[in-house]
């Protein structure tokens, strides 16, 4: 399983540890990731892998289908448009 975030695609970022003598050793600042359930208002609940930032952000934009419609398919993952695309058809036309 890949640490990257199912919604914004945050993922693993590699820098250095420094020492209080200046030694430089490459290390890896790794994404805040939790297994949680965010209820969908037409698909139900939904388990997802995310980072704490966008669990914050999905509940600030009052839940997961309001997020994803708001956002443009450009600033989402493939898995994040696959469950755009699920939502817009439960939805049906009266969306469009």
């Amino acid at each position: 399983m890949a640490r990257r975030c199912l919604i914004t695609g945050r993922g693993v970022q590699s820098g250095n540890n420094v020492s209080h003598a200046h030694n430089r050793t490459r290390r890896r600042f790794l994404p805040n990731l939790q297994m949680t359930t965010v209820i969908s208002d037409k698909l139900g609940p939904v388990k997802l892998r995310l980072t704490t930032r966008a669990i914050r952000t999905i509940e600030k934009n009052g839940g997961l289908d309001s997020y994803l419609l708001q956002l443009s398919n450009a600033k989402l993952t493939t898995e994040a448009r696959r469950l755009k695309k699920r939502i817009e058809q439960a939805q049906g036309p009266a969306h469009a």
